[in-house]
C-alpha cells in the first residue's frame, strides 16, 4: 500500500467513526442562512470567504462532510458538487439533501483524484481538508478554469507548532514542536493524518500550482465566541490566530 492511499484509507475510517459526532452541528449549519466559518462561528460577513457573484458559476466543495458549506453555495445560485472520503458523513449530507429539497451531487471519493474534466469549475472550497496538499492543491488547479478561484480555511502553522503533542490538549504559549521539516502530523492515540504546512510553503506550493495568491485573513474570535473543541482556547485565539483563510486565483 502506497504512503498516500495509506492516509486516504486511514483518514476514512476515522471521519466514518467520527460521523455521528457531526450530525447535529451539521443540522444547525443547513438550518442557517449566513454562513458562519471556523470553529468561533465567524461571520461571512466579517471574512467574506464566498465571491460576490456565485449565481450560475460551478463550484465544488472539497472534503465537504455533510455539505452545508455546499448547501450555502447552492442556495446562492451555485452548481455546486461535494466530494468527501467519508461515506457515514455523506449520509447525514444526503438526508439534509432531502429535508431542504437541494439536490445536486455528492461524491464518495478523494479530494486528491477527483473524476471530473480539467476545467470542470469556477469556483473551488474547503474547509479543514484533511488530504495531502502536495496532491489535493495541484488537483484543485486541474479543476478550474483559467480565473478560477480556490479558497480554503486551515488551522494555523503558528498554533500546531504550539500544540502538545498529546491529543486534545489546548495550544501553549510556548512553542512545542520544530517548524522546519513539519508537514505530516499524527496524534497518539488518534489514527487520523493530518498535513500542515508553513505560510513559505503553502506560497510555493500555489504558486508551483498554477495559482496567484489573492489573500490570507487571520481569522480572529468575536466577543461572545465559543468552541466545542479542546485544542485551543478562545483567550489563545484573541493573541494569536487559530485559523487562517488562503484565497488563491488561477492564472492559467
Amino acid at each position: 500500500m502506497s504512503e498516500a492511499l495509506e492516509h486516504v484509507t486511514r483518514n476514512r475510517a476515522y471521519w466514518d467513526d467520527l460521523a455521528r459526532q457531526y450530525v447535529e452541528a451539521g443540522e444547525r449549519a443547513w438550518a442557517r442562512e449566513e454562513p458562519t466559518w471556523g470553529i468561533w462561528k465567524v461571520p461571512e460577513a466579517e471574512v467574506q470567504v464566498f465571491p460576490e457573484k456565485l449565481a450560475g458559476k460551478d463550484a465544488i466543495e472539497l472534503g465537504c462532510g455533510t455539505a452545508y458549506i455546499s448547501a450555502w453555495l447552492s442556495r446562492r445560485g451555485a452548481r455546486v458538487a461535494g466530494i468527501d472520503n467519508s461515506e457515514a458523513q455523506l449520509g447525514t449530507a444526503r438526508r439534509l439533501q432531502r429535508q431542504y429539497g437541494l439536490d445536486f451531487p455528492l461524491i464518495h471519493g478523494d479530494a486528491e483524484a477527483i473524476g471530473y474534466p480539467d476545467a470542470s469549475f469556477d469556483f473551488a472550497i474547503s474547509d479543514c481538508l484533511w488530504a495531502d496538499p502536495q496532491r489535493w492543491v495541484p488537483e484543485a488547479a486541474r479543476l478550474l478554469r483559467p480565473g478560477g478561484q480556490l479558497v480554503f480555511l486551515t488551522n494555523s502553522f503558528l498554533m500546531t507548532l504550539c500544540m502538545p503533542p498529546e491529543e486534545d490538549l489546548a495550544a501553549t504559549e510556548r512553542l512545542q514542536r520544530p517548524a522546519f521539516g513539519m508537514y505530516r502530523v499524527e496524534w497518539p492515540g488518534n489514527p487520523g493524518i493530518e498535513f500542515h504546512l508553513s505560510h513559505g510553503d503553502w506560497i510555493r506550493l500555489l504558486r508551483r500550482s498554477g495559482f496567484h495568491v489573492e489573500d490570507l485573513i487571520e481569522v480572529w474570535p468575536g466577543v461572545g465566541a465559543t468552541s466545542r473543541y479542546p485544542f485551543v482556547t478562545v483567550e489563545w485565539a484573541r493573541k494569536w490566530p487559530c485559523e487562517e483563510v488562503w484565497k488563491a486565483r488561477k492564472t492559467h
